[in-house]
């Protein structure tokens, strides 16, 4: 797409690149995912389930769009695109006591499962547009999820650390 980008087409960008974050020269990815965790941690009531979610599902709905654009914009899967780790994150952190440990344990299990990306995490990235770019991270986001929460019913004292 060579064209000019108008307001709109900014915009959108603006939010796949999770606020610009995405545009960090290296590493985006994971300087999404810690942003997602400063906003969980440090914006009053964002860490309530109902909240959280009402969050994942509209930055769900925006990731698609914005990402499908991008993706236009700078060809597959492009690395500017972090509203995915962002979504991803936030997932990992649901139902989950706000802690820095845990946020930091959180934080760690996204990283590493969305850079391994497990079965099915890698086959979904063949899926093109805003959806295949958003899957791997919600899948990766589920995985860790589940593992906190593993991690907090074998040593539930860790919920006050």
């Amino acid at each position: 797409m060579n064209q000019k980008l108008n307001f709109y087409d900014r915009l959108k960008l603006f939010f796949a690149s999770g606020f610009l974050t995405g545009y960090f020269p290296i590493a985006s990815g994971t300087v999404g995912s810690f942003l997602a965790i400063l906003i969980y941690l440090f914006i009053p009531g964002f860490s309530e389930p109902y909240i959280l979610v009402i969050f994942i599902l509209i930055f769900l709905i925006i990731g698609i769009y914005t990402s499908d654009f991008a993706e236009k914009v700078y060809g597959f899967d492009p690395p500017e695109v972090v509203i995915d780790e962002i979504v991803g994150m936030w997932i990992t952190m649901l139902f989950v006591p706000k802690t820095f440990v845990l946020s930091a344990i959180g934080f760690l299990l996204f990283r590493v499962f969305d850079i391994i990306k497990p079965f099915p995490a890698k086959q979904s990235q063949q899926i093109k547009g805003g959806l295949g770019i958003m899957i791997d991270d919600l899948i990766a986001g589920f995985y860790s999820l589940i593992i906190l929460h593993i991690i907090l019913l074998i040593f539930p004292e860790v919920k006050n650390l």
